[in-house]
């Protein structure tokens, strides 16, 4: 027997109505192991995270910890945390307005008889030996993502946690703060705790993890030594085949046509969140971009053009005509489109069907006094699921039980409904697979092609480099230079931010 195996998974099924989720998956954890578990969206990946965290019971299957003889019963997150199975998910779920060590013990203990002073002593003891930056008496809500994310780590360190599951844990975070990050998880490794870590980026697959398990529809490809899976086969792993698609990306991409007319113009455009007035422009068949460092500024920029955030200045014209846009409907009927980057706060309505999410902004422009009857809606719902290949198992199922992937989907597919002149996609494939990211750039090719100006926002740079003629580049809420066509490249867009205006 492996003394060093933490967690064993055999034979995992789980069944929803109409969805085979898990077809007999098996995977394994070893200590001071950093394992990644991969798939695109819809694979599995969250509802195996589920079956072993409590949140959803197995059907069939055993799950086995540090090897012992008899399988455990996990039927609760409670269960899960007594064996020392902690999760920290994407969305933190501390409580910002609370201190670091108030977070940190949050739920332990009788809080009648609390020593704080103890208390703030054994968390400051707890960050320094995990040499997070953090003081325990600091207000969580003032550190950054990436602490905050690490003090929900030190939570579970705390109690006693032998397997750390990380779920998207760097998907707001940039560079400097992913290193951070990594930093800690190599710590924690070398101190024998074994994690499991779901990612869609790639490049940090390889720079932290040991070990990958793929999986794709409920099923399980294989486990692979991170040194014997080249980034192309594991693509190809992934998707179930070869990757054709994603090379032919660059070709099939439009040049800048500075003659080509202008659908959206700004002057001296300003919005109540801090971003200092700019000049902006779109025109048709053009895919622009925003880029810059996390807080330089993009999706501030683009709430400004949707009015999502109170506009403070400017002017605008579409089409060359002067028009007023105070708030997201004057957008709408003038054509643009938002997808927005908080796809869970300002992009679904959870509790809502496929179908009713999908309708949604198009029910808008009609007006409430006009509503789609259902057998409408069901044809139009059907339509666009099958266009962007949305899975669900009906157009009746909550969205909020379809993966990150198929609810940005479906989204995409609320603003195509609507048929925009302008559509802003900002982050639109953040926290998703490189399948349906291959997907949605297809699409926004499509629109291009189409005549449709698109303004695209992702902080994966190559990715922009993929669809984008042309990028705005900014830095401290300003614009600080344009690059176009051959001017393209990773290297140009750091000299710019760095040196500012590009010449």
């Amino acid at each position: 027997m492996d003394n060093n195996v933490l967690l064993t998974m055999r034979g995992i099924y789980k069944e929803f109505p109409g969805v085979k989720a898990l077809q007999n998956v098996d995977f394994t954890l070893r200590k001071g192991e950093i394992h990644a578990l991969m798939g695109e969206n819809g694979a599995g990946k969250s509802t195996l995270v589920k079956c072993l965290t409590g949140v959803y019971e197995k059907d069939s299957g055993e799950i086995r910890i540090e090897g012992k003889d008899k399988p455990v019963s996990i039927r609760s997150p409670q269960d899960a945390q007594n064996l020392g199975i902690s999760t920290v998910y994407q969305e933190i779920t501390l409580c910002p307005n609370l201190t670091v060590a108030e977070n940190i013990f949050i739920g332990r203990g009788n809080y009648k008889f609390i020593n704080w002073h103890a208390q703030e002593k054994r968390a400051d003891e707890i960050l320094q030996k995990l040499n997070i930056p953090a003081k325990a008496a600091q207000q969580l809500g003032t550190c950054s993502l990436a602490v905050q994310q690490m003090v929900a780590i030190a939570r579970a360190v705390d109690m006693d946690c032998k397997v750390l599951i990380l779920d998207e844990p760097t998907s707001s975070l940039d560079e400097r703060e992913v290193e951070l990050l990594f930093t800690l998880m190599r710590d924690l490794k070398a101190k024998g705790v074994g994690i499991i870590f779901i990612t869609h980026f790639l490049d940090q697959v390889y720079a932290v993890c040991d070990k990958i398990t793929v999986l794709r529809n409920g099923e399980l490809i294989g486990e692979y030594a991170i040194a014997d899976m080249p980034q192309v086969e594991l693509i190809s792993a992934m998707l179930g085949k070869a990757l054709d698609d994603i090379s032919k990306l660059k070709s099939e991409k439009g040049r800048y046509n500075p003659a080509a007319e202008t659908v959206y113009e700004a002057r001296d455009l300003s919005s109540a969140e801090g971003v200092k007035p700019f000049d902006f422009t779109v025109r048709k068949g053009e895919v622009n971009g925003f880029t810059g460092l996390l807080g330089s500024g993009r999706s501030e920029s683009v709430r400004a053009v949707f009015a999502a955030d109170r506009v403070t200045g400017g002017k605008v014209k579409i089409n060359g005509k002067d028009v007023k846009i105070t708030k997201p409907l004057d957008a709408m009927k003038n054509g643009i489109g938002y997808l927005p980057e908080d796809r869970k706060g300002d992009g679904i309505i959870a509790d809502l069907s496929v179908r009713e999410n999908l309708i949604l902004a198009q029910q808008v422009l009609r007006g409430f006094f006009k509503p789609y009857s259902k057998a409408e809606a069901a044809k139009i719902a059907d339509e666009y699921i099958k266009l962007l290949q949305v899975k669900t198992a009906s157009q009746d199922t909550p969205i909020k039980a379809l993966s990150g992937g198929n609810q940005q989907k479906v989204i995409l597919a609320r603003w195509l409904l609507t048929h925009p002149q302008y559509l802003i996609l900002d982050e639109p494939t953040r926290g998703i697979d490189v399948g349906t990211k291959t997907e949605i750039q297809k699409q926004v090719l499509k629109l291009q092609k189409e005549g449709v100006g698109v303004t695209f926002i992702s902080s994966e740079i190559q990715e922009m480099l993929n669809v984008c003629s042309r990028l705005t580049v900014m830095k401290d809420r300003n614009i600080v230079g344009e690059l176009r066509d051959d001017d393209l490249s990773q290297d140009n867009i750091m000299k710019t931010i760095a040196g500012g205006k590009n010449e």
